[in-house]
């Protein structure tokens, strides 16, 4: 089977694969936007476990690859690709697999646009009475100015990112001037709407999970601490956490896995999880962050359908942290996504291939 590896690539490594024919202006943008690119270390990574049962090659999410896609005979795509900007970014490379009737792992287009918009994935979950925290969204300066704001402290975040971008240590806001003033600031910066999410002072947690509904694994939970922080930082994970503090060279000891944390704990956790994979439509794997709130409840932070796979134990990657804890190694992390994905398409009716 020939399976192509679909991903973006950080740009100072996009030299060591294939160069895509049409290469966007990526001159215009700053380092931060491509946090939630890959690195040629990860993409070798999964390249390295895929070649053990399958052809694999390595296709940038650039320029005309679609085409490639095509005229390699592709029989099957490992979606990595998180896209640089839009509302839709992550979707759009599904969106093309199933207009050529390629099958790829994870979730489908639609799922992929609704957890990345955090305000659409938040609506859908109060709907289905799963705990999340309260939440305000602004579009416009405008808007936040004439704003009156129903929660403190509160923590704002770019409505449409992921890997921590633009979610820095002083986002969280304990004075309502401060919240708008700050507001403000990211709105500008990013060129999006900010959520304000009221802020959980309790424990935080991250979930890997693999599989499709009803038959779900949920991996050894892990919970990030935040005492080895610097002196006087939030105790969030962002953006100065993941990647400015916490170092390669310098892991900062964020994790424990599996967390230290009693049955009934374990099991709320679980139950929540679960139910979120259920209503948002999450395929094959997926990670989901969760903080307890001031009763000891789990509230669902925000899913990642695309989780990130850093290898490496220096690297401080979640769900390669909780697949360890689980007894798989890397290479049985990746294989086993994929005979995931492929047994779904065997069972389903919507069957492409």
């Amino acid at each position: 089977m020939k399976v192509a590896i679909v991903c973006n690539v950080k740009p100072q490594d996009a030299q060591e694969f294939e160069a895509p024919e049409e290469p966007p202006s990526l001159s215009l943008f700053r380092q931060e936007d491509f946090a939630e690119w890959d690195s040629a270390k990860t993409i070798k990574a999964v390249y390295s476990a895929l070649k053990k049962e399958y052809d694999v090659k390595v296709i940038l999410a650039q320029g005309n690859y679609y085409q490639k896609l095509i005229d390699n005979n592709i029989d099957f795509v490992f979606n990595m690709a998180e896209g640089l900007k839009g509302n839709f970014r992550e979707s759009l490379v599904p969106a093309i697999l199933e207009e050529n009737d390629i099958p790829y792992t994870g979730s489908d287009p639609l799922t992929l646009s609704i957890c990345l918009d955090k305000a659409r994935a938040k609506e859908i979950l109060k709907y289905h009475k799963i705990p999340t925290p309260d939440f305000l969204i602004f579009h416009t300066p405008e808007e936040v100015k004439k704003a009156r704001i129903k929660f403190l402290p509160a923590i704002i975040k770019p409505l449409r990112e992921g890997s921590s971008k633009g979610i820095y240590n002083d986002n969280v806001c304990f004075e309502e001037e401060d919240l708008k003033n700050k507001s403000i600031e990211i709105i500008k910066k990013f060129g999006q709407p900010v959520i304000v999410e009221k802020f959980l002072k309790g424990r935080e947690f991250t979930v890997a999970v693999l599989g499709n509904w009803p038959e779900l694994e949920i991996l050894p939970i892990v919970e990030i601490t935040f005492s080895c922080l610097p002196e006087g930082a939030n105790p969030i994970y962002s953006y100065e956490a993941k990647w400015v503090w916490d170092r390669p060279e310098n892991p900062l000891p964020l994790f424990k896995a599996p967390a230290e944390i009693d049955e009934k704990l374990e099991e709320k956790i679980k139950k929540i999880v679960k139910k979120t994979i259920k209503v948002l439509n999450i395929r094959d794997w997926c990670r989901a962050d969760l903080r307890l709130d001031e009763k000891g409840i789990p509230n669902i932070l925000e899913v990642n359908p695309l989780p990130g796979i850093i290898p490496g134990e220096e690297e401080n990657s979640c769900f390669p942290k909780a697949a360890k804890a689980a007894g798989l190694s890397y290479e049985d992390l990746i294989l086993k996504v994929m005979r995931i994905a492929r047994k779904r398409y065997e069972k389903s009716s919507d069957n492409l291939r």
